[in-house]
């Protein structure tokens, strides 16, 4: 058995464990913000043509998951990043933002954006993505001023 994280994209998204995970984030992003500022994607908006979704696995574990959402042919949104419990504070996040980073590098996007919450419950989010290179930045795309969001962004080079 190997013990290395692969990271594909998942074209289908119908096998249980991912459509169970991504269940569990979206039940995780109601609990915590109001319905109006809940901005996480359902399956059918994750197959979108403009959408890419991608599942990190384990030794036939799911690990996580994360996608990236075009906006123009120079700037994409980073949504559904999500850890399975189990695989908590083991690197899988970083390794699947790396991941989404540089796909997003190797597809010309010159900016990566990302929403997420400003309730207490999203500081572990906000720091992580301060941390790998991410600032504050104000409303994109279709995004507008909302008490209960903070936006992101990072520029690839």
């Amino acid at each position: 058995m190997s013990n290395t994280l692969t990271i594909s994209i998942d074209t289908q998204i119908s096998d249980r464990r991912v459509v169970d995970l991504l269940e569990e984030h979206l039940a995780d992003m109601r609990s915590k913000s109001p319905a109006c500022s809940v901005h996480a994607l359902d399956l059918a908006a994750l197959r979108a043509p403009t959408v890419t979704f991608y599942t990190a696995w384990m030794n036939n574990e799911l690990q996580g998951c994360g996608a990236l959402s075009e906006i123009d042919h120079t700037h994409a949104e980073l949504k559904s990043m999500r850890t399975a419990t189990a695989s908590l504070r083991q690197g899988v996040a970083s390794a699947l933002l790396h991941h989404l980073v540089n796909e997003a590098h190797s597809r010309g996007y010159h900016r990566l954006s990302l929403e997420t919450g400003s309730q207490p419950g999203f500081q572990a989010a906000r720091l992580f993505y301060e941390r790998h290179g991410f600032s504050v930045t104000t409303p994109f795309a279709s995004y507008t001023d909302d008490p209960n969001s903070i936006y992101y962004t990072r520029v690839l080079l």
